[in-house]
């Protein structure tokens, strides 16, 4: 299968990051953005992951160029017609996504696997009304997507089950381990770590201790990598945000998914975390 192309939609971080998944195992990935700025940020991305693995003997020279030659940025949605997997790495929004497969279902053959990297919006629902809704799956990637090796195959109400395994092979020959999920919101990972982050915003909303202390208690009392406060800024507040929102949406505003005020107003001020370089902690410095 490696010699088939894949597609990608989105050059941000995800989507770039999926793509440098594909491209090392030998997969030629069209890396699809609107923006030609992103696609070449994208691109600076590759060449300094890639490098740094030659530095720590990761990959030869040789491979970082054959991976890199792997890599085709491009603008135009049409190009993505001979691509028997597209994955779609877009921001959270619903219209948007199902904008991209409407003109995803135009463009590819009716055999092409279309996926979505959605990390809590319903699989169901962005296939809903669109032809051959059965080859459209969820395959949620996590951040850093090279590095977290859990995958979360998603199967809508109308995703045939031939297709899902498919697409379970697919993730399972990037190297990753695929967990099958139901169409629920937030599937499994992000349903399980509301409570992580939402705990620990109200600690801090009411004053119980600090960022660094409730980072610095979960990692060496709880043995986790990251503190709470680290990880969302690592993955994005806004992101982060935005899951939320979804997760307690669908769930019918039940009250332990509800967002935190204190994330909603980092998001306001455009305090991000790491990709704006401020978020509950200041990157500038």
């Amino acid at each position: 299968m490696a010699n088939d192309p894949i597609g990608v939609i989105g050059a941000g971080t995800m989507g770039a990051g999926i793509a440098l998944v594909c491209a090392k195992m030998g997969y030629q990935v069209l890396l699809l953005d609107a923006d030609p700025v992103v696609l070449e940020k994208a691109q600076e991305y590759f060449l300094s992951t890639l490098s740094r693995d030659v530095e720590k003997g990761r990959l030869t020279k040789t491979q970082k160029e054959e991976t890199l030659r792997q890599l085709l940025p491009v603008q135009e949605m049409e190009l993505l017609r001979d691509c028997d997997i597209v994955i779609e790495a877009v921001s959270e929004r619903l219209e948007l996504k199902k904008s991209i497969f409407r003109s995803l279902t135009e463009v590819c053959r009716d055999t092409a696997l279309l996926c979505t990297n959605t990390s809590s919006l319903s699989i169901t629902e962005i296939a809903g009304g669109l032809p051959h809704p059965e080859r459209i799956i969820g395959l949620h990637f996590f951040n850093p997507a090279p590095v977290m090796p859990l995958v979360e195959v998603i199967s809508g109400k109308k995703s045939s089950s031939k297709n899902v395994e498919k697409v379970f092979q697919f993730a399972k020959e990037l190297g990753k381990i695929p967990v099958l999920a139901s169409d629920s919101p937030g599937f499994i990972v992000n349903r399980v770590a509301r409570p992580y982050y939402n705990e620990a915003l109200r600690i801090l909303s009411d004053r119980m201790a600090s960022v660094e202390q409730i980072d610095r208690i979960m990692k060496q009392a709880g043995g986790f990598k990251m503190g709470p406060f680290e990880l969302q800024d690592l993955i994005g507040i806004d992101v982060n945000f935005s899951v939320t929102e979804s997760v307690y949406s669908h769930f019918f505003h039940e009250g332990r998914f509800k967002p935190s005020r204190i994330q909603q107003q980092m998001v306001q001020a455009g305090n991000l975390g790491k990709k704006t370089g401020e978020g509950f902690y200041d990157y500038d410095k």
